[in-house]
């Protein structure tokens, strides 16, 4: 059964964390430095190694202080998997039609990736909570405002690339949320144990956005 989807903590601070191929062992301080930093919703990756794990481990940590989500959802078989573990909202690579369908049935909020014109409306058309521009920093902020001339309705999530210095140009275009893996949970640092330096990135990218949000 999926979890409990908090809406106002997704609106206070559309940054989604990313966890993709991380240790078990490091998904308890990676969720307490999440946590300190002030991050609001986290995604794991189905097609990471023991994702369902890793989805029901940060739950019980974290509680309602997350949103905990799952990304990569290409199948009806890994949202099914996705919402036994417990994810309280779905993120897609791309525009999944029997998986965005089956979340709007659900009413769970979906996030489906998308990147041309005509995918981007399709991905809101069929429900998206947000759609996911991905990959953001192939086009960067020209292409947000090339998009969202014709679509000024359509909340995007730019995730891909996103990095300390690109949110300003990236909100300045219209984007209103990001989606942040590696440029956050950086290989290095999380191989090296760097969890206070997480907590300050996390910080960081919160602040940033808080400061372009005004």
């Amino acid at each position: 059964m999926s979890g409990v989807f908090s809406s106002e903590q997704f609106e206070e601070r559309p940054l989604v964390g990313i966890l993709r191929n991380v240790r078990a062992s490091d998904i308890e301080p990676i969720v307490g430095a999440c946590l300190e930093g002030g991050l609001k919703n986290l995604e794991v990756t189905m097609n990471s190694a023991g994702a369902t794990d890793q989805i029901r481990a940060i739950i019980e940590q974290a509680g309602d202080r997350l949103n905990v989500g799952a990304g990569t959802v290409t199948s009806l078989e890994r949202l099914e998997q996705a919402i036994e573990a417990g994810a309280s909202f779905i993120v897609t690579p791309a525009v999944v039609p029997d998986v965005i369908q089956r979340c709007r049935e659900l009413k769970l909020p979906v996030i489906p990736g998308a990147f041309t014109p005509t995918e981007i409306w399709q991905a809101w058309d069929a429900g998206a909570l947000m759609v996911k521009l991905f990959p953001a920093d192939l086009g960067g902020p020209q292409y947000v405002k090339s998009v969202r001339g014709p679509f000024p309705e359509i909340r995007l999530l730019a995730t891909g690339g996103i990095t300390l210095d690109s949110i300003e140009g990236f909100m300045s275009a219209g984007v209103e949320g990001f989606g942040l893996g590696s440029p956050l949970f950086r290989p290095d640092r999380v191989e090296a144990s760097d969890w206070p330096w997480l907590t300050e990135q996390v910080q960081e990218y919160c602040r940033v956005h808080e400061k372009c949000s005004r």
